[in-house]
This record gives C-alpha cells, sequence and structure tokens, in this order.
C-alpha cells in the first residue's frame, strides 16, 4: 500500500494530471483508499468507497483542479 501511495505521490505533475483524467481517475480513488488503509483512517476508508462507486463521475474533474493549483489531490 506504501508503494503504490508513495509512487503516486512522486510521479511528475503531467503523469498526475493524465492519471487523473476521466478514464483512468480511479486510480486517485485507490489512492485515496490506500491511504486511508494505511493511515487507519475509518472515515477516509468509508468515503473512499462511496467515492469508488459514485464519486468518479465529477471527482476527475476536482483533481486536475487541485493538481494543478495546489500539486495534490483533496482527501483528509
Amino acid at each position: 500500500m506504501k508503494a503504490y501511495v508513495n509512487w503516486m505521490d512522486n510521479n511528475p505533475l503531467w503523469l498526475q494530471v493524465v492519471l487523473a483524467l476521466p478514464i483512468l481517475s480511479i486510480t486517485w480513488i485507490i489512492y485515496r483508499l490506500l491511504k486511508s488503509l494505511d493511515e487507519g483512517n475509518t472515515v477516509g476508508i468509508v468515503v473512499a468507497i462511496l467515492l469508488l462507486l459514485f464519486g468518479w463521475l465529477f471527482l476527475w474533474l476536482i483533481d486536475i483542479i487541485t493538481l494543478l493549483l495546489m500539486r495534490k489531490v483533496l482527501w483528509f
């Protein structure tokens, strides 16, 4: 889990944005789930599962905007 989170954090910005595109945006939702599992954040795990089911429809746009402005995705 830590290896995937570290890999996503250390990717160049262009690759992070590509992974946030609608077809590949599930990679960032999995990132959020694994990060919450690693930290033992129960609320984060539940929210990540809900995002996995429903969030992929709109979350990709928020991810691209926050990556370009803050160089990270929004999460707890």
